[in-house]
């Protein structure tokens, strides 16, 4: 079992005993949406924030963006890591439906893809070297040259790189852009653009390549 560093906020009970079987690390629960009227715990959450840092992991249904941008409106941001699981689709065993959406929640998520989410938020794994934030990063305008904001089928572009990369639907244009930051390089970016989007990327990007475009 692999340690990490930072504390860790998940949603529920379930959602905790599931991640406490892959990782060794201090986990909480918000109790759902029990933390809109808990004073207290927001006060500790800021605490362990400011003396050990946070990793938000919530489900990636509309509810778990809901309690994960309400932990962002009073949690400071540069003490805080956004970890995400892919949208994927099923019943957890203890259930007797699935949820409104139908996506597995954290509970649901097998060891190596929670182990993923964390190291792609950028947990620091106990014992393990830390490579860093990548330098050269993709900014807002690359999104707007590149039809992925400010346009007609933004959000249909956007959605086509997030289930290529089984990143949750409901991330909004600045998050995604945060976790492309921290999962690979500018020139990785466009690369993966002209995969997955290549008629708008012959159209927008240059022909000496990502250099060519000013961040």
């Amino acid at each position: 079992m692999v340690r990490i560093e930072e504390v860790i906020i998940v949603e529920g009970k379930y959602d905790k005993n599931t991640l406490s079987q892959v990782v060794d690390a201090v986990i909480l629960e918000t109790s759902g949406f029990g933390i809109f009227h808990d004073k207290q715990k927001r006060k500790l959450f800021q605490m362990l924030a400011d003396r050990r840092g946070l990793i938000i992991l919530t489900d990636s249904d509309g509810a778990g963006f809901v309690i994960r941008n309400h932990l962002k409106g009073f949690l400071p941001a540069q003490k805080v890591k956004q970890a995400y699981i892919p949208d994927l689709y099923g019943k957890e065993k203890r259930k007797a439906s699935p949820s409104k959406e139908g996506k597995l929640g954290v509970e649901g998520m097998r060891p190596e893809i929670l182990l993923d989410a964390l190291r792609r938020a950028g947990a620091h794994f106990v014992g393990e070297e830390q490579t860093g934030i990548l330098s050269e990063r993709i900014t807002k305008t690359d999104f707007y040259r590149l039809g992925l904001s400010g346009g007609e089928g933004s959000r249909q572009k956007r959605l086509c790189i997030l289930k290529r990369l089984e990143l949750p639907e409901h991330l909004s244009s600045d998050a995604m852009l945060d976790v492309l930051n921290a999962l690979m390089s500018r020139e990785e970016f466009f690369a993966l653009v002209r995969q997955v989007l290549p008629d708008r990327a012959e159209r927008s990007l240059p022909e000496e390549g990502p250099a060519g475009i000013d961040p």
